[in-house]
């Protein structure tokens, strides 16, 4: 597993951090710099930031913290009770915005370079402290096997609670050790524990497979340093099984958190010849970058499904977004998470690492999709299961709207707002290749499958038969004869 705090989309702001919802190798980071980057405006902002410190609020912290290290009823560690402070400062920022010790900062790295030793989930850490949510399991590891969802909050790890463990560090550890954790899901009346067995995860970000002769299926559940090359490498493969040019594609995004920017920007270089793919805009202009495709479309122009749903976040709404903008792909599925955000990690001399949300980014047409997500042509909804392995009965907050602190989005609280739904299993892939082969044809299905169930719904009330009352009839006395005198 790894805790990135939140599925996260990174903004290269100097050379030795890489843009990116994870953190890139050093030597890779200048490449990702945006064109317009100059030392000297980022000298120039922050002097400028610098000579704005409110000197009367640090002589207030200063004291306020040589009260607590010299009054308070037991010792307090200065390095933990500075550290606590700089988590302070970033907590009520936003839900992205914190700060890194060493151990979370080389676990957040080894996310992007995708092999570690854990269960396999994506994480964010809720405000109170006292639980992690599942962002999503990562296929084919510990917590997917178990039947780990998307939105369960994990209130203890081996009957420690959440609030009494320095970060996610239980979860990590030799492979093949056991850890149980202690989950909350909506629709289950009380918590359960989960025992798993730590593996060495080699996150393999890029599946695919045949569908039907010609239409072939990408999967990619992450977003990592090797994504782009592997994914050119399976369209190569499926369009050589196809007898050299597909005849569609469906490109799966469900439950992928996102991982690395530049690798979803190549994802969407590789399929769309012109246009722009994604722009970021912050308060200082290093934080603005633009990124448009170049020439070449590695499926000849063959038409593209992608199916999305509530825990796409991130990365994978960022290649969503600029598919469709570009009429290169018809996206189908539920309301994506909204994450819009963009965080730059900044590395500290001591190992640490602070990641701050710099900038928003925006889709082609120029809308964000912070705390709105995209919306789907074509709305799907999960298949009723019934049994232990049911969905939560509601997954209504799992979306970035509902997060504490976040920032506010420009469509946000629109009428008719609700948040997506998780869609498992195989069914949503045979709505995408339908509407593959057939675009309108799933609508148009589902049209007529609402329509049939509120007829059936409607017949099988019963008839209400209106009450009929008995006629009361004036009571009739008897005439009495009159009486003689």
């Amino acid at each position: 597993m790894r805790v990135a705090r939140t599925a996260t989309l990174l903004l290269a702001m100097m050379p030795s951090l890489a843009l990116a919802q994870q953190a890139e190798p050093a030597a890779a980071a200048p490449a990702d710099v945006p064109a317009d980057a100059k030392p000297s405006t980022a000298a120039s902002s922050e002097e400028a930031a610098t000579s704005k410190v409110p000197l009367e609020e640090i002589r207030r912290f200063v004291a306020v913290y040589n009260a607590v290290r010299a009054a308070y009823v037991d010792p307090v560690d200065d390095k933990k009770l500075m550290q606590d402070a700089v988590r302070g400062l970033l907590l009520d920022l936003d839900p992205h915005s914190t700060y890194f010790d060493k151990e979370d900062a080389e676990a957040f790295d080894e996310q992007a370079n995708g092999a570690y030793e854990g269960i396999g989930v994506e994480l964010q850490q809720q405000p109170d402290n006292a639980s992690l949510k599942i962002i999503s399991p990562i296929d084919d590891t510990p917590a997917a096997r178990a039947g780990i969802l998307a939105g369960d909050l994990i209130i203890a790890i081996d009957g420690k609670p959440i609030s009494a463990i320095q970060a996610s560090e239980p979860l990590r550890g030799p492979a093949g050790s056991k850890v149980v954790l202690t989950i909350v899901r909506d629709g289950k009346p009380k918590p359960f524990d989960v025992s798993l067995a730590r593996e060495t995860i080699r996150v393999t970000s890029v599946r695919s497979r045949m569908l039907e002769p010609g239409y072939g299926y990408i999967r990619l559940s992450t977003f990592q340093a090797d994504t782009a090359a592997d994914f050119q490498k399976h369209v190569r493969q499926l369009s050589k099984q196809a007898g050299g040019q597909l005849k569609g594609l469906v490109l799966d995004l469900r439950s992928n958190p996102g991982g690395l920017l530049t690798a979803a920007v190549q994802v969407a270089d590789d399929l769309i010849e012109k246009g722009n793919i994604v722009s970021t805009r912050g308060r200082i202009s290093i934080s603005d970058a633009r990124f448009d495709a170049t020439p070449g479309d590695l499926l000849k122009g063959a038409p593209v499904v992608v199916l999305v749903d509530a825990g796409s976040a991130s990365a994978s709404e960022v290649l969503a977004g600029a598919l469709r903008d570009n009429q290169r792909a018809r996206v189908i599925g539920s309301r994506t998470f909204g994450k819009g955000s963009v965080q730059t990690v900044l590395p500290l001399d001591n190992g640490d690492s602070v990641k701050l949300t710099t900038a928003r980014y925006f889709t082609p047409s120029g809308k964000s999709i912070q705390a709105t997500g995209i919306v789907p042509e074509v709305e799907l909804k999960p298949a009723p299961v019934e049994g232990e392995s049911a969905l939560p009965a509601s997954l209504s907050d799992f979306s970035e709207a509902t997060l504490p602190g976040h920032l506010h989005g420009d469509g946000e609280g629109e009428e008719g707002y609700q948040a997506g739904d998780v869609l498992p299993g195989d069914g949503p892939i045979n709505d995408a290749l339908a509407e593959l082969k057939a675009p309108g044809s799933v609508a148009t299905r589902l049209k007529a499958e609402a329509a049939k169930a509120a007829a059936d719904k409607a017949a099988a009330k019963p008839e209400v038969k209106p009450e009929v009352k008995p006629e009361v009839k004036p009571e009739v006395k008897p005439i009495e004869p009159p009486v003689k005198p």
